[in-house]
């Protein structure tokens, strides 16, 4: 698949959807408590998303069964949710994806619920940081390896991980194109960054290895070790001055 360039009218397409995006999950972090049944957040994302006008875009893509990924403590991504309850002191990481007028926006945040220690606090910290270090990087006229690179380095500069086995992705009218966007790489390989490039940058840290195992729901995702996860992201676009984010408010 070629990697495809958007023009000012798609890419301003882009920006409502993640507008969408944004807003649903502004509305799920302010709804997580201890308590809360992960069926409940589903509950909510689908509600906030008809209000907004939106489609989902991950319910029943390649058979996925929710609105929203919700994945707790050692799992990083594709949690399914059900009638697990929400604990003070959990790791929770909300994934969402939004369709509107034909295009597509994907983000994710972490969050801790109460205060958590200061590991599970650095956690979240650095993998955020890591995703706006790979922002910074997304020039035109650069190479996808010093996005790769720019978030690999600042992760393991603070002693975290980085999943290498999943990574971020091409985005537009599918949710998934061309190119793959790794978490870790060397600068100055792969392909040129273009003015209108549409990516979703989603770095996935944990405080262990890398390393992963897939759950008997053949979905959720976890590290292998048990140790905490943590997975942020945006979608953005690169511009002749850097990259614009699209899945925010």
């Amino acid at each position: 698949m070629a990697i495809g360039i958007k023009n000012e009218r798609e890419i301003d397409l882009m920006r409502k959807a993640g507008r969408v995006t944004a807003l649903v999950l502004e509305t799920l972090r302010d709804s997580i408590q201890a308590g809360i049944k992960t069926r409940e957040l589903n509950e909510i994302a689908e509600r906030e998303l008809r209000k907004l006008g939106g489609r989902s875009s991950f319910k029943g893509y390649r058979g996925y069964p929710a609105s929203v990924c919700v994945s707790v403590n050692d799992e990083i991504v594709h949690g399914i949710p059900g009638d697990r309850v929400i604990k003070e002191g959990d790791i929770v990481s909300l994934d969402f994806g939004a369709i509107v007028d034909g295009y597509q926006g994907d983000s994710a945040i972490t969050v801790i619920v109460g205060e958590g220690g200061l590991l599970a606090r650095s956690l979240l910290s650095a993998t955020q940081e890591s995703l706006a270090a790979g922002i910074a990087a997304a020039k035109a006229g650069g190479r996808l390896g010093d996005v790769s690179s720019a978030i690999q380095r600042y992760a393991e500069a603070r002693g975290f991980s980085v999943i290498r086995e999943y990574t971020g992705h091409g985005i537009g009218r599918e949710m998934h194109e061309d190119p793959l966007v790794p978490n870790f790489g060397e600068p100055g390989t792969g392909p040129e960054l273009k003015k209108g490039m549409t990516l979703a940058l989603e770095p996935m840290l944990t405080t262990g290895g890398w390393r992963t195992k897939v759950g008997r729901d053949n979905w959720v995702v976890s590290t292998a070790d048990g140790s905490m996860a943590a997975h942020f992201e945006h979608t953005v676009a690169v511009t002749a001055s850097g990259a614009e984010i699209l899945t925010r408010v």
